[in-house]
């Protein structure tokens, strides 16, 4: 599953030293060869002095790091790139660069690999894992561009290509790659231009939300799942609050998630950044059993994309505000319960029902919904699944409308009574027996039904897993 989804773009990197000759800046002076280690040609390279005094004067004696037997790609920038990125931040010379920041500049410019032109094919754009140390401690990633030259994180242009070391290979460059973030990530790939440009136009400021220290997980939609989810409405027509939460929808804060701790887990619910009733977060549920999957709509297309502040994985589709339905289709543990709410309920349309996001109904049947939805476990537990008009009536029982009832609500310790959609009460008590969080008693009074997983928090209310099917009072 790692090979099939998760990795690192590092093949496809291409140097192309026919796009970068012309520009060249300079010249490697003559005397230098493949037989000198990376330092030894840039200390010989007038113009990458500033170069090597940065990695003298950083902490970890890169110098002796570079001298090692490698491989490694290094891209150098010049004396001229270096002077303008200390005046651009502020800082009058080389000295007055922290030595611990210092150090982690200088190995966002060394790939652990040796990456040589006449090695790579031409794929045009993709991710590079460089040595610097990101969130949860991943390397920082490097975005490269071959459209017109090659160039990194959408500042760095390569100017001289495949300089020959014993250790591995200069690509010489005509800026430093600073520290991203995930915001500088996503700027530099235009497949993200819809992103970055919703980014801008929605209410929060999220633009400097996503700068801040992080870390998030950061679900990104590239520009062709904009595109399908806009469905030609033009970006500026959208509500501005509404495209707030569909993109906080995107965002897990205070974790930076990685693919192997996605795997490790294999499916289950997170919280992202937005919010439904009573401002409780939004749920988001991840499968990895076919790919990697969010909410059943959204696939990881390229993972792991690291910034200074957090995790960027790439994804197929824009991720839309989830009804209680969306969750239920979404969990294989439901899936007994979605084939009693359609399949073998033709005639009421659950489905329309559940997915209702306002009130006003002319049924009466009204959101926010509170859901208790059985496993599969739970309906094979049953000596046989009721016909439909008996089957109506359980489905209904499990449902209270009008409200967002989360465990937060119940009274601790105690008994909570409430009405269901079927007319008949059901009490829960908490705290539960055994491994239950909470027992219930349903209408036919039986008080063994179990609430073992609660708080699936959906935009139109919210769902809690118990491990018995309720009878009502028939």
């Amino acid at each position: 599953m790692k090979t099939k989804f998760f990795y690192l773009v590092l093949v496809n990197l291409s140097l192309l030293l026919s796009s970068c000759s012309n520009d060249d800046d300079f010249t490697v002076p003559q005397s230098v060869n493949s037989e000198q280690s990376i330092v030894s040609i840039a200390s010989d390279t007038p113009e990458l002095s500033v170069l090597v005094s940065a990695l003298t004067r950083a902490d970890g004696n890169l110098v002796n790091v570079l001298n090692g037997n490698g491989p490694f790609t290094v891209l150098a920038p010049t004396n001229t790139a270096f002077n303008n990125f200390l005046s651009d931040n502020g800082f009058n010379s080389l000295d007055d660069v922290p030595t611990d920041v210092l150090s982690q500049i200088l190995l966002n410019h060394v790939i652990m690999a040796d990456v040589k032109s006449t090695d790579l094919t031409i794929s045009g754009s993709g991710y590079a894992s460089g040595s610097a140390t990101g969130a949860n401690n991943q390397n920082i990633s490097i975005y490269f561009n071959t459209e017109n030259g090659v160039t990194f994180n959408g500042i760095a242009n390569v100017t001289t290509a495949d300089v020959d070391a014993s250790n591995g290979t200069i690509h010489i460059i005509d800026a430093v790659l600073g520290l991203p973030d995930i915001v500088d990530l996503t700027v530099a790939n235009s497949n993200f231009s819809s992103l970055v440009a919703a980014l801008g136009a929605a209410d929060g400021d999220l633009v400097t939300v996503l700068q801040g220290s992080g870390p998030f997980t950061v679900l990104a939609p590239d520009n062709n799942a904009f595109n399908t989810f806009l469905d030609g409405t033009p970006l500026e027509d959208v509500d501005t609050a509404t495209l707030s939460q569909i993109l906080l929808n995107h965002v897990v804060a205070g974790s930076a998630i990685t693919s192997n701790i996605l795997i490790d887990a294999g499916s289950g619910y997170t919280n992202t950044a937005a919010t439904a009733a009573n401002s409780n977060a939004l749920s988001l549920y991840y499968n990895t059993s076919d790919g990697v999957t969010f909410n059943g709509t959204s696939t990881v297309m390229s993972a792991d994309i690291v910034g200074t502040n957090g995790i960027i994985h790439a994804v197929d589709a824009v991720i839309d505000i989830p009804t209680v339905v969306t969750f239920a289709a979404a969990d294989p543990n439901f899936s007994t319960l979605v084939t009693a709410l359609t399949d073998l309920t033709p005639n009421t349309d659950f489905v329309s029902i559940l997915s209702r996001t306002e009130g006003g109904n002319s049924d009466g049947i009204n959101p926010d919904f509170t859901v208790f939805a059985p496993t599969n476990d739970a309906f094979d537990d049953l000596a046989s699944i009721p016909e439909e008009s008996a089957l109506t009536q359980v489905l209904l029982h499990h449902v209270i409308g009008g409200a967002n009832v989360t465990s937060s609500n119940l009274n601790n310790p105690g008994n909570t009574t409430a009405q269901t959609l079927q007319s008949d009460n059901i009490t829960i008590t908490l705290p539960g027996s055994g491994d239950n969080i909470a027992n219930i008693t349903d209408g036919s009074g039986s008080s063994d039904v179990g609430i073992i997983a609660v708080d699936v928090q959906a935009g139109n209310g919210v769902i809690h897993v118990i491990n018995k099917v309720m009878i009502p009072n028939l």
